[in-house]
């Protein structure tokens, strides 16, 4: 689809419409608003010439680019000034009568070779499809909000979209700038399905009384590489919104326990604590409020002298740091394990689904992106655990820089769990044919700005680490919210593991 005399339709005027529209009109189109309620379009174009004039303002646009774009803002009176149209997306209200009444309405007007889209990030494609004429034409276009900056979009086909329609929706999200990702319609399309246990492990966490959302945030951010924590992100999106679209993808999956929501979440949207917009979410907005602080271990003293059993796997970097900080680290063979042992006798190894307290003396680390650039790691023990053992872990880690947070004895901590889960559900989602691993990667990155993608983790991680802490987390919990799939089973398959067996 060429700019310039291809008119593009944006019904719905609310944040995403006009978002939408602003980027149609940044890649050059014509575009006309329409909105059921009078005066909705022309209020719409007047705030989108006025985010365009903040962009002069900035130097992002030159006055005569505004103008220019202004100029090809065109709202409508009635929703028949969209016939002749190439284009239409509708950004209305997240009600599937709403929008099948709203696009039949408008198959009588465009022209049948119209691409219809819409913005839905809850509702099936498939099923909004499915009232209309000619449903081949018609596919899913999810931007992500703020539109014109966010550079994903998530281009979703029906079960009755043709493959042309989806490639003109595909070329003509790129050709706007855009990194579009082609996917099935499934519940919560891409992000919104694989995204699940980003917020639903944070808030277990919270819900075992593990730690506190302050703690919990900042071992997501500065240890698992995070933009933001879970309570931090679904205080700023809005607590309602964000449980209602994970209640949609569990109730999208026959309620199933992966996609449970979180009853400490409910009981925030009951309560009218809906995060920033309300003044009080998890987190307390009113002014004057103080943010709490993360729960940071006091300092204590490092061990002089550490043993080394294997090669630590993923957290192989801690072996020397550990010597630049002045420890002395003895290695031993590989073939005892993969742990630290402590002067004390007790043991420190990387979070692996099990608990402290089913082991005499150990001392759980989480995961981290990165544990050189890490600022903080959270460490966890059993309630009967070996002071001395503790002490020595966070004089440890101490040493080499880091903040330490000591949690509760949860099967795989904060980080790991939270990781673990998210390549799990990608595995899932790549064997089901909603998308290619690379699309899937790619969007997790750039929708939700994880800092790396489902199976760029997996790759580095090692092929059996998400799937045996799944088992271990599965062994604890039978409700099967952490049964590894059997597209991730399969995928970290060991034979030496079964050899022997009948």
């Amino acid at each position: 689809m060429t700019a310039h005399d291809r008119l593009v339709g944006v019904v719905g005027t609310g944040t995403m419409g006009q978002g939408i529209a602003q980027v149609a009109l940044a890649a050059g189109h014509p575009v006309r608003l329409y909105d059921a309620v009078p005066g909705r379009a022309r209020e719409a174009a007047d705030a989108i010439a006025a985010r365009l004039g903040r962009l002069v303002e900035k130097g992002r646009m030159s006055a005569e680019e505004r103008a220019v774009a202004v100029a090809r803002l065109d709202p409508a009176q009635t929703l028949h000034e969209l016939a002749p149209a190439v284009l239409v997306v509708e950004a209305v209200l997240e009600q599937l009568d709403v929008k099948q009444e709203l696009l039949r309405d408008l198959e009588d007007i465009v022209t049948d070779d119209c691409l219809l889209a819409t913005n839905t990030s809850s509702l099936s494609v498939t099923a909004i499809g499915g009232a209309l004429r000619l449903p081949g034409r018609f596919v899913g276009l999810h931007f992500f909000n703020p539109a014109p900056l966010m550079p994903l979009v998530e281009v979703v086909s029906g079960y009755a979209t043709d493959v042309t329609a989806a490639t003109r929706a595909y070329e003509t999200a790129r050709a706007w700038g855009k990194t579009p990702v082609a996917c099935a319609d499934t519940p919560g399309f891409l992000v919104n399905r694989i995204a699940r246990p980003f917020y639903a492990e944070a808030f277990a966490v919270h819900e075992e009384q593990g730690a506190d959302p302050a703690t919990i945030d900042a071992v997501l951010r500065e240890s698992g590489g995070f933009k933001m924590g879970a309570f931090e992100l679904t205080d700023l999106i809005g607590q309602d919104v964000n449980e209602a679209v994970t209640r949609s993808v569990w109730e999208g999956f026959f309620q199933d326990a992966k996609f449970r929501p979180s009853l400490a979440q409910r009981r925030l949207v009951e309560a009218g604590r809906l995060g920033r917009k309300s003044g009080q979410g998890w987190y307390a907005y009113e002014e004057g409020e103080e943010r709490p602080e993360p729960h940071t271990a006091a300092p204590a003293e490092p061990p002089a002298r550490v043993t080394v059993e294997g090669d630590l796997e993923n957290a192989a970097e801690l072996v020397a740091m550990m010597r630049e900080a002045g420890i002395e680290v003895v290695q031993e063979d590989e073939d005892k394990g993969t742990r630290i042992v402590l002067p004390s006798g007790g043991q420190l190894v990387q979070a692996d689904g099990q608990t402290s307290i089913e082991f005499r003396d150990v001392v759980y680390f989480d995961l981290a992106h990165d544990y050189r650039a890490a600022t903080r790691i959270a460490l966890a023990t059993g309630q009967d655990g070996n002071p001395r053992t503790l002490k020595e872990s966070v004089g440890l880690f101490q040493a080499l820089g880091k903040k330490v947070s000591v949690i509760g004895d949860v099967p795989g901590m904060i980080v790991a769990r939270t990781v673990a889960r998210i390549i799990d559900l990608a595995h899932d989602a790549l064997v089901r044919g909603v998308a290619t691993e690379e699309d899937i990667d790619t969007a997790m990155r750039l929708g939700v700005n994880y800092p790396l993608g489902p199976f760029e983790w997996h790759r580095r991680l090692g092929r059996n680490w998400a799937c045996g802490l799944l088992e271990e987390l599965h062994d604890r919990d039978r409700s099967g919210r952490c049964a590894p799939s059997l597209a991730l089973l399969r995928h970290s398959y060991d034979p030496k593991k079964w050899e022997g067996s009948a």
